[in-house]
Formats: C-alpha cells, sequence, structure tokens
C-alpha cells in the first residue's frame, strides 16, 4: 500500500512540474488584473471579494477565438462595473476605482518560472482607491486563470500525502 502511494505521488509531481513547464502566454491573448488599494489585509481582502464576484462574469464565457473575447468583455464592462461597485459598497469603503479595457501596462512578471516582459498589453484592468498594492493577475484568452488555480491544487494534495506517510 505505501508503495502504490509513493508512486502515486511521484505520478502525481511529474505532471504538475510538466504542467507548469508549459504555461505560455501567447502573443494574442487578453490579461486581466485587479490592482489592491493598498497593502492592508482589508484591503487585499477587498480584491480577492472583488475576483471572487467576477469570476462567473470572467468565465462563463466560451469564446472559440479571440474576437469573440473581445465583444463579450466590452459588452459586460457595464456589468463589471456594477459587480465592483457593489463589493466596494457592502465594505463601506470609498467607491473610488476605475475599470479600463484596453492596452494597460503590466510591470515584469514572473509566472512559474518564466519571466513576461514589461509593457502595453490588452487586458481588463480594474484598480482599486489608488492602485498602490499587489496585484492579482492572469490571462483571461485563453483561459490560463483556470490553470493557475488547478495548479494551486496539486502541490497541497501531494503535501498531504508527504505529511500523512513521511
Amino acid at each position: 500500500m505505501k508503495k502504490t502511494i509513493i508512486i502515486l505521488s511521484i505520478i502525481i509531481s511529474i505532471l504538475v512540474v510538466n504542467k507548469e513547464s508549459k504555461v505560455v502566454i501567447p502573443k494574442e491573448s487578453i490579461r486581466f488584473r485587479v490592482v489592491a488599494n493598498s497593502n492592508s489585509e482589508e484591503d487585499q481582502s477587498l480584491k480577492k471579494e472583488i475576483i471572487h464576484n467576477l469570476k462567473n462574469n470572467l468565465i462563463d464565457n466560451n469564446p472559440q477565438n479571440i474576437v469573440e473575447e473581445r465583444k463579450y468583455l466590452k459588452k459586460q464592462l457595464p456589468e463589471f462595473t456594477k459587480i465592483v461597485d457593489k463589493t466596494i459598497s457592502s465594505h463601506k469603503k470609498s467607491n473610488k476605482f476605475t475599470i479600463n479595457y484596453g492596452k494597460n501596462y503590466f510591470p515584469e512578471k514572473k509566472y512559474k518560472n518564466i519571466v513576461y516582459k514589461e509593457g502595453d498589453y490588452e487586458s481588463l484592468v480594474i484598480t482599486l482607491g489608488n492602485g498602490t498594492g499587489d496585484n492579482f493577475w492572469c490571462v483571461l484568452f485563453p483561459p490560463l486563470c483556470l490553470i493557475d488555480e488547478d495548479a494551486n491544487e496539486y502541490p497541497s494534495i501531494i503535501q498531504e500525502i508527504i505529511n500523512k506517510y513521511f
């Protein structure tokens, strides 16, 4: 039994490593970024809640190509604005935020051992308040945001197995 678990753990580890090494943002893509007002616990929590509240609207669309995704995002901007406004209001915070879809500046990012150059990229960017806090970012098209969530689950499963049996 113990040997089976060890072998299974090794296989899962290999799959995770292979999956991580293949995450590359294509040149024709649409990024998503939410910049928190500050790094206070409250502002970072609000950022996460906004991402959570927007999630269904962002991933329910199943575009066949980037043109469809662009049309969908432009059409949904008023709904995104309502969701962000409602979330901020529920925290009794200042409703100051901006939503911009178009070419937006991204600083250099390192993700899964790949460095992405700084520059202006087609993206949906939500900036909360002064926008001086840490940010969340992923790729809406092609949908790489989902890969990130899945990738975060596997290491914890492997760690649980290792902790349980070693």
